[in-house]
């Protein structure tokens, strides 16, 4: 085995609410290796990242680097001792260029002013030694996720990292940008870098990671050679059981359409083109997947559906009901339920409990508002058998949502949308940034919606999601549909990556008709 360059030793961190995050974790890596860590939201990797990378405060333990025992109290710490993190939401400013982006709080400087050009040579220089390829005049918000993700390494490694945290970095991110970002890792591997490569895709864990750790329940369940583990193997041990990769999913038996889109286009604030005479349906029992690279529609288009967003062209129609000058609240009380990109966002009040958002929907309807006051025991019952329905893991109902790891707050967003028998449900990134068994329950519930006839549009970055759940998908870039595709049965990964980077796209006939008559 290669030298040991970090080690943390009976980690352990418990929160002011009791909730045990770390219980006595050890955790190492080598010198020169991509090391996995994997396990349920909850388990406490994240957590113990955070500690890494002084976010957060051990409660009891010790981190040593290189056999010396080193204190991190902050991430500029960790930096200064060559530990550098990616996070999945990237930390780039958009209107900067690149170079901007790269240097920011460590800027080159000539006579007292930023030296743009030096900055420019630094960035030209880190990519052509890491094989990290990025034009360092760009403007940051013109590029496509996989430059950002570039830029973010390239920041950590200006910096001086070493050791490289990476949060999900395949999240959302095509097949052909997964395959570049591995090649990136490897050349950083073969150059001397260590990598922590966090991740919920077993497949990939498999393919780039030399061993794994695997966490449950806030604790180190044991440290493998990738190699001698099965995905079933890891999944196991995550889990506390078996798990099915493969859905098993009824015929699907179409209803009314309830979803109709038609010639829809719009234009930013800022006159940018970014929806262009979109058009599709949905109906009852169907799940209509939508796939795309980030930044090319999909927000936008949800938005509008929700009634986030106006001010746009063409008509939607919602159970023969037309919705352009509809509010959000009436939108939702045609019975549309959303699961919103952005949790923390639009999906929840964090500050406040787990019960109070579960009826943050419905709070005002007679069974559990009486005018003056709320049916205290009503609100508690359902949120108490939602709770254990959706199997979300909290101390109490009144325990603030801010309190719970990433799959658990989307367990409370997906359990109060799924449990107001909708007839359209717009879910956009169900299942982003959570554990195998969370999404696993997730797609089992997406199912049986769709088999109780609820129209369902599924917008995800996960292609494996899309073809697996949907029974039928689009693919927009640039804004428009480029393809369309009536099964997915015989579709690929690799082939969805094609269109969804422009380099393939369907003629006006091969998309043929989206909208149902």
């Amino acid at each position: 085995m290669k030298n040991e360059i970090l080690r943390m030793e009976n980690i352990t961190k418990i929160y002011s609410n009791g909730i045990t995050a770390n219980k006595g974790v050890y955790f190492s890596i080598c010198e020169s290796e991509i090391h996995a860590l994997v396990g349920e939201n909850g388990a406490g990797k994240s957590t113990l990242m955070k500690i890494l990378f002084g976010l957060e405060q051990p409660d009891d333990g010790e981190i040593y680097l290189n056999n010396s025992r080193i204190s991190i109290t902050s991430p500029s710490l960790a930096i200064k001792n060559g530990i550098g993190m990616v996070h999945q939401h990237f930390m780039l400013v958009p209107s900067l260029t690149v170079a901007e982006n790269v240097v920011l709080g460590l800027e080159p400087r000539n006579k007292g002013f930023f030296d743009y050009k030096k900055a420019v040579a630094i960035t030209e220089e880190l990519a052509q030694k890491y094989n990290l390829f990025v034009d360092p005049n760009s403007i940051v918000e013109d590029l496509p996720v996989g430059m950002k993700q570039k830029i973010e390494i390239l920041k950590a490694l200006y910096r001086g990292a070493k050791i490289l945290i990476l949060d999900e970095p395949t999240a959302v991110l095509t097949p052909q940008e997964t395959v570049e970002l591995f090649n990136q890792l490897m050349h950083l591997k073969n150059s001397g870098h260590t990598i922590i490569f966090i991740s919920h895709k077993l497949n990939e864990v498999k393919q780039i990671s030399d061993r794994v750790t695997i966490m449950r329940n806030g604790r180190n369940v044991g440290v493998f050679n990738t190699s001698d583990v099965s995905e079933n193997d890891i999944s196991r041990l995550m889990v506390g059981r078996d798990v099915v990769f493969k859905l098993d999913k009824n015929i699907k038996k179409l209803g009314k359409t309830i979803l109709n889109v038609k010639n829809l286009n719009y234009t930013s604030e800022t006159g940018k083109k970014v929806l262009k005479n979109i058009s599709f349906s949905v109906r009852g029992g169907e799940i209509l997947g939508i796939a795309g690279v980030e930044g090319n529609g999909q927000r936008e288009l949800v938005e509008i559906i929700t009634g986030l967003r106006n001010y746009y062209e063409g008509e939607i129609v919602i159970d023969n009901i037309r919705i352009n000058n509809l509010s959000i609240k009436e939108i939702r009380e045609l019975g549309t339920s959303h699961i919103p990109e952005d949790r923390m966002v639009y999906g929840v009040a964090a500050q406040g409990t787990i019960e109070e958002n579960i009826i943050s929907d419905r709070f005002y309807k007679k069974e559990l508002n009486h005018r003056i006051l709320m049916n205290i025991k009503k609100v508690s019952d359902i949120s108490k058998d939602l709770i254990k329905e959706y199997k979300i893991k909290c101390s109490s109902s009144k325990q603030k949502v801010s309190m719970l790891s990433g799959g658990n707050i989307q367990k409370v967003v997906v359990a109060r949308e799924f449990s107001s028998n909708p007839k359209l449900l717009i879910a956009d990134q169900p299942t982003r940034g959570i554990d195998i068994g969370a999404t696993e329950f997730i797609h089992k519930k997406i199912i049986q919606l769709r088999d109780s006839g609820t129209a369902i549009l599924l917008v995800s970055a996960d292609l494996n999601e899309i073809l697996e759940v949907s029974d039928s998908l689009i693919v927009m870039y640039g804004g428009e549909i480029v393809a369309y595709f009536d099964d997915t049965a015989n579709v690929t990964e690799e082939e969805l990556g094609m269109y969804m980077l422009g380099l393939k796209r369907q003629s006006h006939d091969e998309i043929g008709r989206v909208i149902y008559e």
